[in-house]
């Protein structure tokens, strides 16, 4: 446990006291594995994270297991241990991270590598596997970054692909087992590969690639090892495991609320998604489930918001249903309703009218692309209609303010795609004036830009990002054909999209970079503060890596890609489909429209995904 004088001394103390009500404390005597959590972020972000929350409970409910949590020191207190030599510990009990059974680092955003590393080095843990006898924890990765491990694969003992509710506990559980047997480390992990679906562990494969430096072949070392690592999902949201009581943060914190997942998955197929592709396929809750967990977690936390989580809430099919049973005791409580992903396309009074999100003055959309035409080579199957009706909807209710989201660098994008985001925009300033019962303020209009980041199983996964000095000549281009003073316009830095970019589509080769980025003192690369491009520009170069082969080059359609050991569920053959699809400007209906064959049904059976459209690969 850190002491009290080093925490006198920081910011924020509240990150590192532990104690926190809902904290589970288990005796180590009394359990035969032991996991330390880690969130490799500060800690408001990382008590935020609904995942950590849920598999913390999933593991602390298994009588010989306990899980306790980490996350990255923020600077000043990461000084100060260095300063005293004090290594990173958990928030529970205080125990130094390298002295549990294993080290689970859940991995959301490319730009955290570099603080998963700087967790290993605090916990005096060497930072390559290989270097890591039995002595040292099991280092397990999981999370969204994990669909390409490639690039931190040399730093972790195993993967956990896809949910981790069923697999992560099946995983310690063979551990406990094993380790009462004497078995080393190497026997686990081969044993774990072998016989749990979803576990890839790096260290089993051998990775060759022909001279232009693209990927040859993976080849598993070990019989019985899969040549190709499929991920796990969990079947029936209901019966899941679902936190009844959470840990109370002492101080404020990114989401101060309730969070109540309601589907995963996503039925409409962005082509620039990741997310829509590798949590396919969806799976809904009951409403009667979800109404239970939000009054649980009520009356155990007293949070005033409940926040409705998912990739497109408007797409659960029950919203009505849900709406109207949280209100019925919400209201009377005085908590409020929020819906964080609302489509342009299903906006509604009905929903704003409930939704306390939307009873502010400010409401968000995203129109993502400029055009029509742009908009159909991505699949947004959003129109400029829809968009204007639902400003409309939110400009007679006494909106004021309007936030509309895009990309800019998309394939086959032109000058007119570009000047089409501040036509949008305009035209939603003149929806403010055309609109009968708007405000008598002056209406704000802000478009926010980011740049387009070629993703891992997604259609355009095999395209180049564009340059960065086309990514800013776009930037700058936007804000050259905005005339109107009510339109406010941001962008997001071309230089992280850029970084993100490599980090996303990299091999094994960019550990290298990695763990040079790490001595040079490199950390919390996602914070503005922290972030330096040309360091990491310099920092590729001196490794020898040539970011123009990772983030602008156009992949072959048969190049066997980093992330091709990892099977997501949906096909090579039907992302192939889609991206020519986008290039000949046609759309893909929704999944509960048409089954377009992405093939995620061979994860749980041929009901599990929109069986009213049909799961019969009708586009194959």
């Amino acid at each position: 446990m850190f002491s009290s004088s080093m925490l006198k001394s920081i910011s924020k103390p509240g990150r590192y006291a532990g104690g926190e009500f809902g904290q589970i404390i288990k005796d180590p005597a009394a359990v035969d594995a032991r996991v330390a959590f880690c969130f490799p972020d500060a800690y408001e972000i990382g008590m935020s994270n609904l995942g950590m929350r849920i598999l913390y409970g999933v593991l602390n409910r298994e009588e010989n297991i306990s899980c306790e949590r980490v996350f990255a020191p923020w600077i000043d207190m990461e000084d100060k241990m260095r300063e005293k030599k004090v290594l990173l510990c958990s928030h529970e009990t205080g125990t130094p991270v390298k002295d549990f059974d294993f080290l689970a680092i859940t991995v959301q955003y490319e730009m955290c590598y570099t603080n998963v590393l700087n967790v290993l080095e605090l916990s005096g843990i060497p930072l390559r596997a290989e270097n890591r006898d039995d002595s040292f924890p099991i280092v397990i990765g999981g999370g969204p970054c994990s669909y390409n491990p490639e690039p931190i694969a040399d730093f972790f003992d195993l993967f956990d692909i896809g949910e981790g509710e069923e697999m992560l506990p099946e995983i310690v559980r063979l551990y406990a087992e094993m380790k009462k047997k004497g078995c080393t480390k190497h026997e686990f992990l081969l044993e774990a590969a072998r016989t749990i679906e979803g576990v890839y562990v790096p260290g089993f494969y051998d990775v060759t690639y022909n001279g232009d430096g693209t990927v040859r072949a993976y080849t598993p070392k070990y019989e019985g090892v899969p040549a190709k690592v499929r991920k796990r999902i969990v079947k029936d949201l209901d019966t899941m495991y679902f936190p009844d009581k959470v840990v109370m943060p002492y101080i404020e914190c990114v989401q101060d609320r309730i969070m109540l997942e309601v589907f995963r998955g996503c039925i409409r197929g962005c082509r620039f998604c990741q997310a829509g592709m590798i949590y396919r396929p969806v799976r809904e809750k009951a409403p009667e489930t979800l109404l239970k967990q939000a009054k649980c977690l009520y009356e155990n936390t007293g949070y005033e918001e409940i926040s409705l989580t998912s990739l497109s809430i408007s797409d659960y099919t029950k919203l009505r249903e849900l709406t109207d049973g949280l209100i019925e005791w919400t209201d009377e409580k005085k908590v409020s309703l929020s819906l964080p992903s609302l489509r342009i396309d299903s906006f509604s009074r009905e929903l704003m009218e409930k939704v306390a999100s939307v009873r502010s003055s400010s409401i968000t959309f995203a129109p993502e692309a400029g055009t029509q035409r742009l908009r159909d080579v991505i699949n947004n199957n959003v129109t400029e209609e829809d968009l204007m009706r639902s400003a409309g909807i939110a400009f007679s209710a006494g909106k004021e303010q309007v936030k509309l989201y895009f990309m800019d660098g998309l394939p086959t994008e032109t000058n007119e795609d570009l000047e089409g985001i501040a036509h949008l925009a305009e035209e939603t300033v003149e929806e403010f004036y055309r609109t009968p019962g708007h405000s008598r303020r002056a209406p704000t209009v802000t478009i926010s830009v980011s740049c387009f980041v070629p993703k891992p199983f997604t259609p355009f996964q095999w395209e180049p990002q564009a340059t960065m000095k086309e990514l800013i000549e776009k930037n700058n281009y936007i804000g050259s054909c905005i005339k109107s003073r009510k339109v406010r316009y941001t962008h997001h830095d071309a230089k992280v999209s850029h970084i993100e970019a490599i980090l996303a589509l990299g091999d094994r080769k960019l550990s290298a970079a990695l763990e040079l980025a790490r001595s040079e003192g490199f950390r919390f690369d996602a914070w503005d503060e922290f972030f330096d491009y040309d360091k990491w520009m310099a920092v590729f170069a001196e490794a020898g890596i040539d970011t123009a082969f990772y983030a602008n080059r156009r992949k072959a359609d048969d190049e066997i890609l980093p992330w091709d050991v990892i099977d997501c569920g949906v096909t090579k053959e039907f992302l192939l489909r889609e991206r020519n699809k986008a290039y000949a400007e046609k759309t893909t209906p929704s999944c509960r429209e048409k089954c377009s064959g992405c093939g995620a049904a061979c994860l749980g059976g041929k009901d599990i995904c929109c069986p009213s459209a049909g799961n019969k690969g009708e586009d194959r």
